[in-house]
Formats: structure tokens, C-alpha cells, sequence
């Protein structure tokens, strides 16, 4: 018997066992939500079909497995009005007297693109009604069920309802990610195999394939996961039809609710590797973590370490850290209170990469596709790290005093090492939006690590951070190497001043680009504003005065009344510039068809607030040579501007296992995806077109 009449048997034969049960109302309770009430004319929004099974319940992946149905929908939508496909949300496993289901046991949402018509004036109906059928079944019974399903919208200004925007945000980060680039398969004697491109630093768990293709494998038979290099090998018995298979589509399970969508097509699958997973039940069994959990999480964190390093060299963190050495040289001989300085920097850079990967994890835990630097993606917090460079800036300059900083005097004082423990949380704040070189990969591995193991990774980088000034608190032979204090310490101050001004400008630039030109202009009177009250606090200072402080509280109550004004985005949507190669702005159906049309492909991910990514643009990607080579080889440049948070970039970085930018990849036809350094050269670039 085929597959197909197995499953028209099993589930005539539960639906008689059902009878009963019918009478007793849909055991899974349908929902439909529009993810904005008032669509415009012309454009699109999402619907949730949103199913909650009774205790006991499930229902089923649109492949069911060896039985069961998918959801089906009869649409009664206005003229010229259309609904998409539904798209499913990452299955479970569930076998039921030795067959395969691919099921959902709790509350789980199917998404559907609905296209409003073009031309229909504001406040215009849209009734949108349908009757979804689908089939609820336990492990005893199974019941085909139906409803009618409605939403009433408006045509407006397309919107979305705050409300949902969370719960949106939830179930697309349930549906699976698009791997971003072509699988391959082969049958060996009854064993069909399947190669997934997938780097082998991409910590993985739980890992199991759902097949969309009908016929290619067997179900039920347990699956063999290894790792090969940058492959992942998938091997299981092989169905009847197996040979006849042109091209296999799925979803491959990589971690919790956390898949990929794969299309794969015959070719060379490399020999099985190091065991990661044994899913006869689709469960978790075996060593996930590629491989090596703790070896993977070692390595992390020593790429977070080593990052947090080297951001040291950042010209907004190397003034803070020359002043703290230089408030070392002042201090004199007392160990303690040396090493107790040191390690409240440490502590303060330390809890705030907790504090931000903290709240990093909880807005992905929520649903919401946001990486590392998150926090640079609001205009306001810009202009809060404006104030704060800006001030630093003043106080390098000489403008006004700040003992808990710059005054080694004040070491040995309960108001030094709390000086010294904001001055840390401070460097790290404005630091680490980034991922410069050995930061990309741990970070990545971060948001899909177990959440210990994911702070531990946090609290690495902020090691990283103010490892050189532990190092000088607690190796006295460093600090004996230390110029001595004299008058040269307060020239340098003030010529340190000059890298932190640079970074208040470039702040106030980004601030334009978050917000437009009146985000900007705000901003910059802000700016006078704190600094006329920080020029009047020098001038009490000078003349000794008691309460030097206070002129600064109008000033900065003035300034918060500034930063709630400051809109969140500009008046005119921002146009991606192409730059000298001519990069046209990133999508995954652009870049699918491209690939599609045999044409190598450059993908570059960027933000405005990223130090490394304009570097690398200004000193390898906008360059005359690499633009003749690319157009020589016909390469095709996609670029994806992150700088206000774009959640399908979020998600397609978080598909190639990396939680920010920059990031560099290369396509070539019909071979896997390469990823580039985060430091590039026009030599790396030329000769990828070669």
C-alpha cells in the first residue's frame, strides 16, 4: 500500500472511532488577528491564524507525517483582495503506534500574507471572512473539525496594532529561517542522504529534518546527524519513491522552536562525521553543540574575551582607559587600593555586557529579531551617549573638574573606585555596538546557547574590556613602566580630548541619520545646552565654590525635555547608498533569484553606528579596483543597512548564526555559502571575483 492509502486508512479509521466526539465542539479553538486594522490601499499585512488545542489535542505541519491533514482555508476576501499560503511554525514529533506525526501540542499560529487592492480610498471596508478546516486528534482519536474564521479591517495607513506587535514578533520567530543557500542529496542503497551547508562553528541541538517532499524518506526510521566541515549530514532509510525525488524541500530542526528552510537537489554528500545527534524520536538525544557543547562554548568565549580586547583601541574607549592608567601613575605605591580600582572597572564593564546581553535575550525570548547593539537603534540613546562623549569630551578639555575620573588623589577614597566602576560601565556602553574581529562568531553562538552559557559569553567580552586595566592594577612591573607624573599628563588630556569630540560628531551624525535633520539639530542644542551648564560648573569650580553642581540640573532637565522630543525616525524614508559597486538593497527573494540566474553574489550587512563596518567600507568595499573586478565577473552586490533594526535582516543574521554586524558573505553557484573576515582588504575581495 502506498503511503498516501496508509494515511486515507489510518485516518478513516479514526474518524469512525471519533463519532462520538463530535458533537462536542472544535477541540482546537481557531483565531484570526491582523497584524494592522487599517492596511493601506495597495499594500499587504499579515494574518495570524492562531490555533489552541485542548489539553490532550494536536494538529498538524502542513506535511502531517504518516497521518493527519493540513489546515486548509476557503477565502471570502473583497474584490481584488488575495491571501497567501500559510506558513507554518517549526513542528514537533509525535509517533503514534509506530507512525510518524508532525504535530503542535500547545498554542501555535499559522501566518498569511493578505494583498489589499490598490485604489481604495481611506476608511473604505474590508470584511475579511473564511472557513478553516483542519483535523484535531489524540493519541486515541482523531476529529476533523471546521470554523468560520473573520477580521473586519479598514484601508488607512498600514500600521500595525501596537498591541500585537509582540505576539507577531513571537510567531515569526517560530517559523523557520531560510538556510540561504541550496542543500544536496543522495540515495545510497536504502539510505537517503542529505547535505546541509551549515558552518560548523553554528552550535546546533535537538537537530531533525521535516520533509515537505512527499515519498523521499521514511518517517518513522530514526535519523543520524553528523558534521562534516560546514556540512551538516542527515542520513535515514530512504521511501519507496526515493529515486524518483528532482528536488527536496523542508525544514531542518536546529535547536528549540529554531529551524531553517532547506531546499536541497541531487549532488555530492561528503561520508558522515562526528555524531551530533541520534533523533530516532525526533528528541534530543546525543551531544548537541556541533559536536562538542563545552568545546563550543569554550571557544566563544574566548572569541568574546579577545573581542572585548580589542575594543579597547576604539577612539571612544582609548581616551577613558588612557586616564584611568594615568590616575594608576598618579596614585602612588598602595596595592589595594590599586587592585581595588582595577577591579571595580572591571566590575562595572562586566555588568553591563550582563545587563545588555540580559536584555538582549529577553526581547528574543519575546519574539523580537533584534542582535547585539540593539540599543543603538533608538535615537534616544543616542543622544544620551552624545551628552555623555560630549561631557567627557569637555572634561578632557579642561572645561570643568571631575575628580572620581581623572584625579588619582581620589584613588584610595570610597569615591574613586565607585568613579572607576561607572568610568568601566561607561567604556562598555559605548563600545560595544560593534562585533569587530572574534566577536561575530561568540556572539552569535550566544543567542543560541543555553542562557548561563549565553551571560557567560556577555560577561567575557566585558572581561575582554578591562583586561588591560586589571592587568595594570594587578602587575605592578606594568604600572613601574608607566611615565611619571608631571606636566606632560595634562597635555595629553587635553589631546585626548579630540577623539572623544570626534565621537560626539559622529554620534550627532548618526543621530541625523536615526532621525532626520530636526533629530539632529535637537540633539546638538542639547548639547550646548549640558555643556553651557557644565562651563558654568567650571567657573564655581575655579572660584571654590560650595554646591559647584547644581547650575548643571536646569541644564540637563532641559536637555530631557529635548530628548523626549527626539522622533524616531526620519521624515523621508533614507535611501541605501550604492556606494562605488552599485549595491542595490538587500532582500532574500532578490537574493534567491539572483542565485537563481547563476550570478555570483556579495552580501554585505552594515549599520551607521558601526566603527568596523564603515571602515571596511571606506577601505575595501568602495573601491575603483574591486568595482572593476565584481563587473568583470559579474558579481551582484546586495547590501543590508541594520541601522534601524530591520527585522528580516535580524532574522537572516540570526540564521547564519552571527547576532549583529558587520557581515560578509559570498555566493557562488553551486557551492556553499562563503563567509568573509570582518576585516577585508580589496585583495579579498578582487580575488573572490579571480
Amino acid at each position: 500500500m502506498t503511503a498516501f492509502g496508509c494515511r486515507l486508512m489510518t485516518i478513516l479509521a479514526a474518524m469512525l472511532l471519533a463519532m462520538p466526539a463530535l458533537a462536542q465542539g472544535p477541540h482546537i479553538q481557531p483565531r484570526l488577528v491582523a497584524e494592522s486594522a487599517t492596511p493601506a490601499a495597495g499594500g499587504t499585512t499579515t494574518l495570524a491564524l492562531v490555533m489552541k488545542p485542548a489539553p490532550t489535542w494536536h494538529g498538524y505541519w502542513k506535511n502531517p507525517g504518516d497521518s493527519g491533514v493540513e489546515t486548509l482555508i476557503d477565502w471570502t476576501l473583497p474584490a481584488g483582495a488575495s491571501a497567501g499560503e500559510l506558513t507554518y511554525p517549526v513542528p514537533h514529533t509525535l509517533i503514534i503506534a509506530g507512525l510518524m506525526n508532525y504535530v503542535y501540542e500547545g498554542e501555535y499560529a499559522q501566518l498569511i500574507e493578505l494583498k489589499v487592492p490598490a485604489g481604495l480610498a481611506p476608511g473604505t471596508r474590508l470584511p475579511i471572512r473564511g472557513t478553516a478546516k483542519w483535523l484535531a486528534c489524540t493519541e486515541e482519536i482523531c476529529v476533523p473539525e471546521k470554523a468560520d474564521i473573520a477580521v473586519d479591517l479598514t484601508v488607512g495607513d498600514g500600521k500595525a496594532d501596537q498591541a500585537l506587535t509582540t505576539s507577531f514578533a513571537r510567531w515569526r520567530a517560530a517559523m523557520p529561517k531560510p538556510l540561504g543557500s541550496e542543500g544536496r542529496f543522495a540515495l545510497k542503497g536504502e539510505t537517503f542522504r542529505i547535505a546541509v551547508p551549515l558552518p560548523a562553528k553554528l552550535p546546533v541541538e535537538d537537530v531533525y529534518f521535516f520533509p515537505l517532499t512527499d515519498g523521499a524518506i521514511d518517517y518513522a526510521a530514526p535519523q543520524a546527524v553528523s558534521r562534516n566541515g560546514d556540512d551538516l549530514i542527515v542520513e535515514v532509510k530512504a521511501a519507496a519513491g526515493a529515486a524518483d525525488i528532482a528536488e527536496l524541500d523542508g525544514v531542518l530542526r536546529i535547536g528549540k522552536d529554531n529551524g531553517l528552510a532547506l531546499r536541497a537537489r541531487p549532488g555530492e554528500v561528503p561520508a558522515a562525521g562526528a555524531p551530533v545527534t541520534a533523533s530516532g524520536q525526533g528528541g534530543s538525544g546525543g551531544e548537541g553543540l556541533g559536536g562538542g557543547g563545552g568545546k563550543t562554548i569554550a571557544i566563544a568565549l574566548a572569541g568574546a574575551i579577545l573581542g572585548g580586547l580589542l575594543l579597547n583601541v576604539m577612539p571612544c574607549v582609548f581616551p577613558i582607559l588612557s586616564l584611568k592608567a594615568l590616575s594608576l601613575a598618579r596614585a602612588g605605591g598602595d596595592e589595594r587600593e590599586v587592585r581595588l580600582e582595577a577591579l571595580a572597572y572591571t566590575g562595572g564593564a562586566v555588568l553591563t555586557c550582563l545587563v545588555l546581553g540580559g536584555v538582549l535575550l529577553a526581547l528574543r525570548a519575546g519574539g523580537e529579531a533584534v542582535g547585539w547593539a540593539f540599543q543603538l537603534q533608538d535615537p534616544r540613546v543616542i543622544l544620551v551617549l552624545l551628552l555623555l562623549t560630549a561631557a567627557i569630551a569637555l572634561n578632557l578639555a579642561g572645561l570643568f573638574e571631575l575628580p572620581a575620573v581623572v584625579g588619582g588623589n581620589e584613588l584610595a577614597s570610597k569615591r574613586g573606585t565607585h568613579g572607576a566602576f561607572w568610568t568601566g560601565a561607561l567604556a562598555a556602553f559605548i563600545a560595544t555596538p560593534c562585533t569587530g574581529p572574534f566577536m561575530g562568531a561568540a556572539l552569535g553562538a550566544a543567542l543560541v546557547l543555553p542562557a548561563t552559557a549565553a551571560m557567560a559569553i556577555f560577561a567575557g567580552l566585558g572581561l575582554g574590556l578591562a583586561l588591560p586595566f586589571l592587568a595594570l592594577g594587578f602587575i605592578p612591573a606594568l604600572r613601574r613602566r608607566l611615565p611619571r607624573p608631571g606636566a606632560w599628563m595634562d597635555r595629553l588630556r587635553r589631546i585626548l580630548a579630540i577623539p572623544m569630540f570626534l565621537t560626539a560628531l559622529g554620534l550627532a551624525w548618526l543621530l541625523g541619520r536615526l532621525s532626520g535633520i530636526d533629530g539632529m539639530t535637537l540633539g546638538l542644542g542639547a548639547a550646548l545646552l549640558t555643556g553651557l551648564g557644565l562651563w558654568w560648573v567650571g567657573r564655581r569650580q575655579l572660584a571654590g565654590g560650595r554646591a559647584a553642581w547644581w547650575p548643571l540640573a536646569p541644564a540637563l532637565a532641559a536637555s530631557l525635555a529635548l530628548m523626549v522630543s527626539v522622533p524616531r525616525a526620519p521624515a523621508t524614508a533614507a535611501v541605501a547608498e550604492a556606494g562605488a559597486l552599485g549595491a542595490t538593497p538587500f532582500s532574500e527573494a532578490k537574493l534567491a533569484e539572483l542565485q537563481a540566474a547563476g550570478r555570483p553574489v556579495f552580501v554585505y550587512f552594515t549599520a551607521d553606528w558601526c566603527l568596523s563596518c564603515k571602515v571596511n567600507e571606506k577601505a575595501a568595499i568602495d573601491r575603483a579596483e574591486v568595482a572593476e573586478a565584481f563587473a568583470a565577473a559579474n558579481v551582484a552586490v546586495l547590501v543590508g543597512d541594520w541601522t534601524n533594526g530591520d527585522a528580516t535582516i535580524g532574522r537572516f543574521l540570526s540564521a547564519q548564526g552571527r547576532s549583529g554586524v558587520p557581515l560578509y558573505l559570498f555566493y557562488r553557484p553551486g557551492q556553499p555559502t562563503q563567509v568573509l573576515p570582518q576585516v577585508l582588504t580589496p585583495g579579498i575581495l578582487t580575488a573572490l571575483a579571480a
